[in-house]
């Protein structure tokens, strides 16, 4: 099952709006013959390319899959049948598909055909892989990874708005490497005037769908000479705005390639229900620290990502990592669990869940 998960791993980039599904299948003497993951332009189920490494071999044999297998007909035929077909007397899967359509009936499927199915194996472990997709299936809202650079007083960028760079090169390039497994990054209209960045994904990695840059902008404010706006004909840019507020504005963005879409209140709901809308399984909130603290009051994070640069910048007026209202009393403050800790060069990255207290 480990294997498994290492596999389904390997699609990450490749799969949205679909999940992350390894399969590792072992012959009747224990030996593996098989394996496979998932990646949507192939359209092959990782179980079907499994099956078909272990040919013959597979009578008999125990498929070890880190997601339930589907038994619905979609884009292919339901790999519960090619299961089945193939002689497979056992499937271990850790956890059940969320979708609709698959949820529950292919482990039914497989029952029914005499095929012991074992579950809950590394439960824990599986969830996480598939965190985005598995959250997305539960909400038809976008899995929110909230990620900041930091220096070890809490500063986003000095007095005078540097904040070019923060963190050190082995720092942003596991940032791309983030950005890599995103559907989509956001940032608010203050970062994007004050860096002109491009938000685009530099890993160098593959990825299937092309990564959609999201600005917070409710007076539209956003330059057309841009990096932004000079590249949305070739990398997707929406902006969140009031259109109603400069009409002309919406016009030149629009020929540009831009969309814009109506949110005059800094709604985080609301414009994570349009996200939704638009399968975005997965989005990178960047910044700044009104972006971060609008999604933090609105208790809309479900990952955090500080990455913590031995520096101190200090002043009063040294931006601070998360604005927003935030909490007045300290054991309100939200906190985290299941925390890691990596070094990346002189810098030390800081992940974790927030607490969802009841």
């Amino acid at each position: 099952m480990t294997r498994a998960l290492e596999l389904a791993r390997k699609g990450r980039g490749l799969v949205s709006p679909g999940p992350l599904v390894g399969c590792v299948i072992v012959d009747k003497f224990g030996e593996v013959v098989g394996e496979g993951f998932y990646v949507f332009e192939e359209v092959k189920h990782a179980e079907t390319i499994a099956l078909a490494q272990a040919g013959d071999r597979a009578l008999g044999g125990t498929a070890y899959v880190s997601l339930e297998p589907h038994a619905h007909h979609g884009r292919t035929s339901p790999c519960t049948d090619a299961l089945i077909s193939a002689g497979i007397k056992r499937v271990v899967a850790p956890i059940q598909d969320l979708n609709p359509n698959v949820s529950g009936r292919g482990f039914e499927h497989l029952r029914a055909a005499g095929v012991e199915v074992q579950t809950g194996l590394l439960e824990e472990e599986a969830a996480r892989v598939n965190e985005a997709y598995l959250h997305y299936m539960r909400t038809g809202r976008p899995f929110v990874h909230l990620k900041l650079a930091v220096t070890l007083d809490g500063k986003i960028a000095t007095r005078t708005k540097d904040s070019r760079w923060v963190t050190g090169p082995e720092s942003l390039k596991r940032v791309h490497e983030l950005r890599q497994q995103y559907d989509a990054i956001l940032i608010g209209i203050g970062t994007a005037l004050t860096d002109d960045p491009l938000l685009t994904d530099r890993s160098t990695l593959n990825r299937r769908r092309s990564l959609i840059r999201v600005i917070l902008d409710d007076r539209l404010e956003i330059r057309d000479d841009s990096n932004l706006v000079s590249t949305a004909q070739h990398f997707p840019l929406v902006v969140f705005g009031n259109k109603e507020a400069n009409p002309s504005k919406v016009r030149e963005l629009e020929q540009k390639g831009v969309e814009v879409i109506s949110n005059t209140d800094r709604d985080v709901n609301a414009l994570l229900h349009e996200l939704g809308r638009r399968f975005v399984v997965s989005l990178l909130v960047e910044g700044g620290a009104e972006v971060a603290g609008a999604f933090f009051d609105a208790r809309q994070v479900n990952k955090v990502t500080f990455f913590i640069a031995p520096k101190v910048v200090g002043g009063r007026e040294a931006t601070t990592a998360v604005g927003g209202l935030g909490v007045e009393r300290m054991k309100d403050a939200l906190k985290l669990e299941h925390v890691e800790v990596t070094q990346h060069g002189d810098d030390i990255e800081v992940t974790g869940y927030p607490i969802i207290e009841e």
